[in-house]
C-alpha cells in the first residue's frame, strides 16, 4: 500500500462563538491522502492568520506531495521524511502545521486499512474522555455577559470550563471577574483560566495567591512561553497547577519544561507538535515525569491521543474546526465518548467545504 494522491482545499468557516464582537472567520486547508488501493485518510492545517492561508497550503501541498509513493503505515518515516525537507529537523512554523496535516491523515488511513479507531492503534486506555467548555468565556465580555454564559454551561451539563484573563489594568479588575464565574457556576464546577502569555511573573504570583480562594483548576500560559524558569518560579509560588506548551513546536522543548518543573500540567498542540505521533511522544514524556497531559484546540482529533494515555486529563471542548465535518463527538455530562468507527470517525462536510472554498 502506497499514498498515489492528494486533494487540499483552503476554506474559510465562521467562528462560533466568536472571541471578539461582531464575529470572525478561521481559514483552514483541508487534506485528502489516498492509497492505490483506495483508502482515503483526511487532516487539516489551521489556525494561522488569514493572510498566511494560501501560504499554508502550499506547505501542505508541498509535503503531501513528498509523502507520495510512502506507505502510510510508517508514519515515523514519513514524518522524518518531511522535517528533513522542511529544514533539516528544524521545523516550526507553517511547516509543522503542514507535516501535522500529513501525519493525521496517514493515521486515518491505517485505522481504516486496520479496521481500529485510531485511538487504540495509539494505545486503547479508555473509550471516554473528561471535556471541558473552551471558547465561550472571552476578555471582551462584561461581568453579566461572563455570569450568564457561565451559568448557561453549566445547563448544557458542563462540569468544567475555561475563561480569559490578562486584558484588565488592575489585578483587582481580574479577581472580579474571577469572583463572577465562581459566584455563577457554584462550588462544585472546575474552572481553568488562560492568560494566553498577558502578565508577568510577579503579577502571575500575586493575583495567583489571590486566585487560589477561588478554587481555581489551573492557571495557563501566564507568561512568556519561553520563559521556563519564570514560569519554574510561579509553579513553585503557587498551590494552582500551571498549565503550558500550546505555543511549542516539536518535542524538544516540553523536555526542558519537564526537567525544569516549569509546569504541573502539560498542554500540547496538535499542529504545532508535529500531528498525532509527536503528540504521543509528549504525553509519554510527561507520563515518564508523572504529570498529567490534554489538549489544545482540534478535539474531534485529539480526543484519540487523550483517550490513549494513562494520563490523559482533559479534552479541550473548542468547537471552531468542527464546521469541517459532517458530526463530531459530542458531549454528554462533561464526558465525550471516543468515535468506534475505523480511522478517526470523522468525515469531511463537502457540501459546506465547497460553499466555503476560497479561490
Amino acid at each position: 500500500m502506497k499514498i498515489a494522491r492528494f486533494e487540499t482545499q483552503a476554506v474559510r468557516l465562521p467562528r462560533d462563538p466568536s472571541p471578539w464582537p461582531g464575529g470572525a472567520t478561521s481559514d483552514f486547508v483541508t487534506l485528502r491522502l489516498t492509497t492505490d488501493d483506495g483508502i482515503e485518510g483526511i487532516g487539516f492545517a489551521g489556525f494561522a492568520q488569514a493572510s498566511l492561508t494560501r501560504a499554508l497550503k502550499a506547505v501542505v501541498d508541498a509535503m503531501a506531495e513528498a509523502s507520495i509513493g510512502d506507505d502510510p503505515m510508517d508514519t515515523e518515516a514519513v514524518g522524518a521524511k518531511l522535517a528533513r525537507i522542511g529544514g533539516n529537523g528544524a521545523t516550526a512554523g507553517l511547516l509543522m502545521r503542514g507535516i501535522s496535516a500529513v501525519d493525521v491523515a496517514l493515521w486515518d488511513i491505517k485505522g481504516k486499512k486496520l479496521g481500529q479507531p485510531v485511538y487504540k492503534l495509539l494505545g486503547g486506555f479508555r473509550d471516554r474522555v473528561p471535556a471541558y467548555a473552551s471558547g465561550f468565556l472571552w476578555r471582551p465580555s462584561g461581568l453579566a455577559d461572563l455570569a450568564e454564559t457561565a451559568e448557561r454551561l453549566v445547563m448544557e451539563g458542563w462540569r468544567a470550563m475555561k475563561f480569559r484573563l490578562g486584558a484588565e489594568d488592575t489585578a483587582e479588575k481580574e479577581i472580579a471577574r474571577i469572583r463572577t464565574v465562581r459566584e455563577a457556576v457554584g462550588p462544585d464546577i472546575d474552572l481553568m483560566i488562560d492568560i494566553n502569555q498577558g502578565w508577568s511573573v510577579n503579577q502571575s504570583i500575586s493575583i495567583g495567591r489571590v486566585m487560589a480562594e477561588y478554587g481555581i483548576y489551573w492557571l495557563e500560559d501566564p507568561i512568556n512561553h519561553q520563559d521556563f524558569a519564570g514560569l519554574a518560579l510561579i509553579a513553585d509560588a503557587l498551590d494552582t497547577p500551571i498549565a503550558a506548551g500550546e505555543y511549542h513546536y516539536g518535542i524538544a522543548p516540553f523536555r526542558h519544561m519537564l526537567e525544569q518543573r516549569s509546569i504541573d500540567i502539560v498542554m500540547v498542540d496538535l499542529m504545532r507538535v508535529g500531528g498525532l505521533t509527536q503528540w504521543m511522544k509528549v504525553a509519554h514524556m510527561a507520563e515518564a515525569f508523572n504529570m498529567p497531559v490534554v489538549s489544545h484546540l482540534a478535539p474531534e482529533i485529539l480526543i484519540h491521543g487523550l483517550a490513549a494515555v494513562p494520563n490523559g486529563l482533559s479534552l479541550e471542548h473548542m468547537p471552531w474546526s468542527f464546521p469541517l465535518f459532517q458530526a463530531v463527538p459530542e458531549p454528554a455530562g462533561g464526558m465525550i465518548a471516543v468515535p468506534q468507527a475505523p480511522g478517526l470517525g470523522l468525515a469531511f462536510d463537502d457540501e459546506r467545504l465547497a460553499a466555503s472554498a476560497i479561490e
